[in-house]
């Protein structure tokens, strides 16, 4: 039986499909690889993307609920919490059902807010994660004398993770590059594929002003913040260096996450005749969307103060 919404692409051309905007409508696309292996992925990022919004809505919510938990640092911390949230909501399960029917169900419009959703909530957690290494590195190494860290400070660098991950993610939404199908097609993406000349400039920008940028203010406010401890050494309060370990161990383990995705996103952009497996494609992918769970669960068992771990875990026990 003829069916229009499949089309059989042999291994050579997969390299071409993110840019033809094939979104098939009705049936398992299983030329890439069997239903059962579609469950599989279904059943993975389904497990990361429900334990994720749990974990981020007890970071939440146990921070807002306790005062004594409101400071500065925290504050960063929870927007981070709320951009995994939003990856885990609308791009975790989102995934999760097109990998349960096998093929991406939801259509051109789907697959175009369902990119900018995950690409708008990434960035903005990148950026966090950067501005959570400025605001270490301020209160750790003090580079601007006696000044301290307020809570504007920290309103302020929140502000500016989403803002700076609007304006990069909406051009696509207005024509200056596009979301595209990636993987095995049960997901959408920024356009990596694309040799169109604005989409070309849009990814160089995107990256490097989305990803390279970050990347450099977080090595560089580390780097100088694990120097300064090293110098400290035993001077150093310990519940300084160890809120410093905290977000360096969260920091890290951000970074390995997504620099594979990144990787791969900068290979195909270098080498647009790159053939990868979209099976090995999709490793990246989903363990950058595993992300939304690692940052919580550093972030409740490495933070001792004032009983926040505990307050944590009470409270994951009586939900």
């Amino acid at each position: 039986i003829h069916n229009p919404a499949l089309r059989i692409v042999p291994p050579t051309k997969m390299a071409i499909i993110a840019s033809e905007s094939v979104i098939p409508t009705s049936a398992v696309n299983d030329t890439i690889m069997p239903s059962m292996d579609y469950t599989i992925l279904a059943v993975i990022i389904g497990f990361f993307s429900v334990f994720g919004i749990i974990l981020s809505m007890n970071v939440i919510v146990v921070t807002l609920k306790h005062r004594q938990l409101r400071q500065p640092l925290k504050f960063a911390l929870v927007n981070l919490a709320v951009a995994d949230l939003g990856c885990a909501t609308f791009g975790g399960l989102p995934t999760m059902a097109t990998n349960a029917m096998g093929y991406f169900s939801l259509g051109r419009v789907g697959c175009v807010l369902e990119g900018f959703a995950v690409a708008f909530f990434a960035i903005a957690g990148l950026c966090s994660v950067a501005i959570i290494a400025v605001e270490r590195c301020m209160v750790v190494c003090r580079p601007v004398g006696s000044v301290t860290f307020q809570t504007r400070h920290a309103v302020a660098g929140a502000v500016i993770a989403w803002v700076w991950s609007f304006l990069w993610n909406t051009p696509s939404l207005f024509g200056w590059g596009s979301y595209e199908l990636e993987g095995v097609q049960t997901s959408c993406a920024p356009d990596w594929y694309s040799r169109n000349l604005a989409n070309v400039s849009y990814i160089m920008c995107y990256f490097l002003l989305c990803f390279a940028l970050p990347f450099s203010v977080i090595v560089i406010s580390y780097t100088r913040l694990l120097w300064t401890l090293l110098r400290k050494g035993g001077s150093t309060a310990r519940a300084e260096t160890q809120v410093a370990c905290m977000v360096v161990v969260m920091v890290m383990a951000f970074l390995l996450i997504w620099l594979p995705y990144a990787a791969f996103a900068l290979s195909v952009i270098l080498d647009p005749n790159l053939y990868i497996d979209p099976v090995i494609a999709t490793v990246p992918v989903y363990l950058a969307k595993s992300s939304t769970v690692f940052n919580p669960i550093i972030y409740i068992f490495m933070n001792r103060q004032q009983g926040f771990m505990i307050i944590n875990i009470k409270y994951l026990c009586e939900t």
